[in-house]
């Protein structure tokens, strides 16, 4: 049967995609290379985190996922800390943008369950399954998957992530870079209930960063150099903790390693957001530095701009491939994406240079938004996604 829309991946971007196109009558099928993870509601807490703005929240709302998501497991944020050193932080706070938070700390494996709870039954769903090929023809593209099934559609969402397999199968080529560094992620067991704040502070060798998590939990993001977290790495859990007390600030307090690991940090950026009847979204169009936190965010946004499009489509009997409209959500989405992108760019390399005159010029430039209110307003609903 044909189907109007195959959405290969079944992450967040993907999964909330499957939700709003399904609800509006679109038949929908999604397919998800890997099994989705069940685990007790007690589970500890997983190493994939991320900070879901208020933009992304209200989208998550708008498609039953919050609701369904265990309120135990999430934890809101009113405060964005930033500083240097011993100088004054630079602080964002909901009650400045007459908000009640700025976001929520969210476990990426919840946000994800908790969609696939919301897929309506008319959802087909090929899980575990991966696609062996495409072919695109005028008025259809036809996927074969590994086990032989040929799902044919009218258009095909490629959310299958940084990697991604569909990107590659209609040639669309990316341009990037690894970064000098590396990420490590640790799970901590504090002796404390999380403060609703998250930090992030910057030295010479990378920043530190402290995100909060429900109850006694938190979760360290550690950048340095490739060796040093690869060495970091191949600690105990008493010794990382010890490297954690030297390097991170005494906020931290005491606490217990739970849990970590590390990843590289990389930049890519596909060279255009669709192919034919292909549309990109998420990781498959674009990864960032991880430094904001911004992600996921930037793949929700994503799936809201093209959810907007393809629904208009859908609901005037239009081609849900038609390359203008296509081309519109490209426009509008490799603008927004390519800003973030080089905003932290940016930032990285202001934040990373050890050169005196640097310091001094990000010093001020702290100190200057600490005091500039309209500026700082806006930096922080633009943080926010309330822009």
């Amino acid at each position: 049967m044909m189907q109007d829309v195959v959405i290969v991946g079944g992450g967040m971007v993907g999964a909330s995609l499957a939700v709003a196109l399904s609800r509006a009558g679109m038949q929908v099928s999604l397919v998800e290379r890997q099994a989705l993870p069940q685990r007790p509601a007690n589970a500890p807490f997983d190493l994939r985190v991320s900070a879901i703005n208020r933009r992304s929240e209200q989208w998550l709302d708008s498609l039953g996922a919050m609701a369904s998501i265990q309120q135990s497991r999430i934890q809101p944020y009113h405060i964005l800390r930033c500083f240097e050193g011993k100088q004054a932080p630079l602080d964002f706070t909901a009650a400045e943008l007459n908000e009640t938070h700025l976001g929520f700390m969210m476990e990426n494996l919840e946000i994800q369950q908790a969609l696939w709870q919301n897929l309506p039954d008319s959802v087909k769903r090929y899980c575990p399954a991966d696609v062996e090929s495409l072919s695109q023809y005028a008025d259809h593209v036809e996927l074969t998957l590994q086990d032989g099934q040929r799902l044919p559609t009218r258009l095909v969402i490629a959310a299958d992530g940084a990697l991604s397999k569909i990107r590659q199968f209609v040639g669309i080529g990316q341009t990037g870079w690894q970064y000098e560094q590396a990420c490590m992620l640790i799970n901590i067991q504090t002796a404390y209930d999380s403060l609703p704040m998250t930090w992030q502070q910057f030295t010479e060798h990378g920043p530190r960063a402290y995100l909060p998590m429900p109850g006694k939990q938190a979760s360290l993001v550690w950048y340095d150099q490739h060796a040093r977290v690869a060495q970091l790495s191949k600690l105990t859990p008493a010794q990382l903790k010890a490297e954690i007390l030297q390097h991170f600030p005494a906020d931290v307090g005491d606490f217990t390693v739970q849990q970590a690991a590390y990843f590289p940090l990389t930049r890519s950026h596909a060279n255009r957001y669709f192919s034919g009847r292909v549309v990109l979204v998420g990781d498959a169009a674009h990864t960032i530095n991880p430094l904001a936190g911004q992600g996921v965010n930037l793949g929700f946004a994503d799936a809201l701009e093209l959810s907007i499009l393809l629904i208009s489509q859908f609901q005037q009997q239009l081609d849900l491939a038609e390359p203008a409209m296509l081309a519109r959500y490209e426009r509008k989405r490799r603008l927004a994406n390519s800003t973030m992108m080089n905003a932290m760019d940016a930032f990285y390399q202001v934040f990373n240079s050890p050169l005196a005159p640097v310091r001094t010029l990000r010093t001020f430039g702290l100190q200057l938004a600490s005091k500039a209110g309209p500026l700082k307003a806006l930096v922080g609903k633009y943080a926010a996604g309330l822009v």
